[in-house]
């Protein structure tokens, strides 16, 4: 049993009897437990997997096609909800839950006959950009073990790096599905927000958060998305938008007209062999035919600030129904008042950074620094989301670095709060505006390690997206594996 490049190939395969629900199930099942080392996986659903798979196959031999994701193995991050599975956030605070319903992404899946083999890793309450604030211990990156494989949807990613799936689901909130697709050389969506239903997504920033898929080639996310979009009853933020066909026109190629933030470019930040690697990707543009021009952006250094003072609040919020109550982790402490009981159930429960954030949002929502911190952010969103609209209007797209390194080494940047933050630079304009943007594998560093180019089009327009990134990979002839 080999695997297969993609989705239609093993359909194709499938199909035609050359293979099995089973036994490719059972081929992921064996990769998973050889990379255990990565700790990607927090549970692996075996019988039930495997259960699936034969319910599928079953159907397929009596000449049935059991939907358009028939057999496809299926990681999801541990903050998207499966009834009768734990959902923990990665957290301690959530250690031995059960849901008791299905995110609707879930069930859309699972509607079209995808086989969802287990919940994977990630930084808690999808806080970090390193995978390492689970409190179920780190994920490695699988091309450098000494390195992070990015955050928080660190587990999602390294799922589809290592083949330990053939697609998987990540939450993106200010850049945790296209900075690990970035940090391990394989595709990282983020939609619209409301593209896809938040029900059953825990809560980090509700205004933010989207969830995001992972994968190794375009048409796999082009024929994810096509499932898992749409309106929802259960959200009132879901577009309320028909969802185009993506997978019918994703090959089409045409020239573009590019805009880069020259600001970002050229920021002090940026790695310096990947500025080169940006000017020569944007010359192999033009020399293809396409437009590429720089474009000034004068609020890129505040876009960090703003993203953290709006998160941090909104978590705030969020998280502080987890108080040891009605479910979810306890303290053993006796004879407590109960302010003193939610304090020490919640101490103990969450872990460093996630205390650091709901702190942060307190303080910003607080009386007298309201309208210095929380209202002023909110007015630099205003100003970044004219802009992006602005540039949007003009150009097809805007191309920008994902992230302004290679992934860096386990613990190098765990002391220094402020400098793991800045790293966002670069993916929280798409979640500051609401737009869909996409990270796609673009060249390798000479530390070995790959980077990615970030694409943004205007909201609701993944088709042209999409596209984009197909025709990229193509003319780059970039190899992800």
């Amino acid at each position: 049993m080999t695997e297969f490049s993609s989705i239609s190939s093993f359909h194709e395969a499938l199909y035609a009897g050359k293979t099995t629900c089973e036994s490719v199930v059972r081929l992921y099942l064996d990769k998973i437990e050889q990379a255990r080392h990565l700790n990607a996986y927090l549970e692996v659903f075996t019988e039930e997997a495997l259960a699936q798979a034969a319910a599928l196959d079953a159907r397929i031999q009596k000449g049935e096609r059991p939907g358009s994701l028939a057999g496809v193995v299926v990681g999801i991050k541990d903050v998207l909800c499966y009834k009768g599975h734990k959902v923990t956030a990665a957290s301690k605070i959530l250690e031995g839950f059960t849901s008791l319903y299905s995110s609707t992404a879930v069930e859309r899946l699972i509607a079209e006959g995808a086989i969802i083999i287990g919940r994977l890793n990630c930084d808690e309450f999808a806080m970090g950009s390193t995978n390492e604030n689970s409190a179920y211990g780190k994920v490695l990156n699988a091309l450098d073990n000494s390195r992070v494989p990015g955050g928080s949807s660190g587990g999602s990613a390294v799922a589809v790096q290592a083949g330990l799936c053939q697609v998987s689901l990540g939450s993106d909130t200010g850049g945790s599905v296209r900075q690990p697709a970035d940090f391990c050389g394989i595709i990282g969506l983020k939609p619209s927000y409301g593209r896809i239903s938040r029900h059953g997504l825990i809560a980090y920033a509700s205004s933010f958060d989207q969830i995001g898929i992972f994968g190794a080639n375009i048409a796999d996310v082009a024929m994810v998305l096509q499932v898992i979009a749409g309106p929802d009853a259960y959200d009132s933020t879901a577009a309320q938008r028909e969802v185009p066909d993506y997978q019918a026109n994703f090959r089409h190629n045409k020239t573009r007209k590019f805009a880069y933030l020259k600001d970002a470019l050229h920021h002090e930040g940026l790695d310096t062999e990947m500025r080169a690697g940006y000017e020569n990707f944007f010359e192999d543009l033009k020399s293809e035919g396409h437009t590429v021009e720089g474009v000034n952006f004068d609020y890129l250094d505040y876009v960090v600030a703003a993203y953290y003072v709006l998160t941090t609040a909104e978590a705030s919020s969020n998280l502080s129904r987890f108080d040891g109550v009605k479910y979810g982790y306890r303290t053993s402490g006796k004879d407590l008042d109960l302010t003193d009981f939610y304090r020490k159930s919640r101490s103990e429960g969450f872990g460093k950074e996630v205390k650091r954030r709901i702190l942060l949002g307190t303080f910003v929502l607080s009386a007298g620094y309201y309208d210095a911190y929380f209202t002023k952010a909110q007015q630099v969103r205003r100003l970044v989301v004219e802009k992006m609209r602005s540039i949007l209007s003009e150009y097809d797209a805007i191309l920008l670095p994902t992230v302004p390194s290679t992934a860096f080494r386990i613990g190098e940047k765990m002391d220094d709060p402020i400098a793991m933050y800045l790293a966002d630079i670069y993916t929280v304009l798409a979640n500051l505006t609401g737009v869909p943007a996409i990270s796609v594998p673009l060249q390798r560093h000479s530390n070995g390690m790959p980077y990615g180019v970030q694409i943004i089009t205007k909201e609701f327009d993944e088709e042209n997206l999409l596209q984009i990134a197909n025709n990229i990979l193509q003319e780059q002839q970039v190899n992800i594996s």
